[in-house]
């Protein structure tokens, strides 16, 4: 750009490029989107029952279930409500004949918890139950 007097004219040009900020805080929200579910599971107190003839389940990863010695129920990280289980199970559960369900409950949880969530598992057509146990050396 020239001026009246044929002299060049320069203008700064001063804005924020957000384009890297942006870039930055969706990183990060994906990041926490991803380790939220495994922070949750890490929480919750479980204490399982110990077995001599437990063994590792040979399929792949199942949907699992933890009871707390409260007899509060999470679903793959998630509190639930009993009175929302059977929801909550029927839409993870997407393939019942090849999904096992695992429960995790404490060795103190109240035993009618434990038979609900069974109960509910079994009438969304839940192939396989696990019950979750403490390797004890014999």
């Amino acid at each position: 750009m020239r001026t009246l007097d044929g002299r060049r004219s320069y203008s700064l040009i001063a804005e924020i490029n957000m384009i890297p900020l942006i870039d930055v805080a969706l990183v990060l929200l994906i990041i926490f989107m991803v380790i939220t579910p495994f922070l949750m599971q890490s929480i919750i107190q479980v204490q399982l029952p110990k077995a001599t003839t437990g063994q590792a389940s040979a399929q792949g990863r199942p949907i699992q279930i933890q009871v707390t010695k409260e007899g509060a129920i999470f679903l793959q990280g998630r509190r639930t409500a009993p009175t929302r289980l059977e929801h909550a199970l029927g839409l993870v559960l997407l393939h019942p004949d090849r999904q096992p369900v695992l429960i995790q409950a404490d060795e103190a949880a109240p035993f009618q918890s434990v038979v609900q969530v069974m109960d509910t598992a079994k009438r969304l057509g839940a192939a396989k139950l696990g019950i979750g146990v403490r390797q004890e050396t014999p």
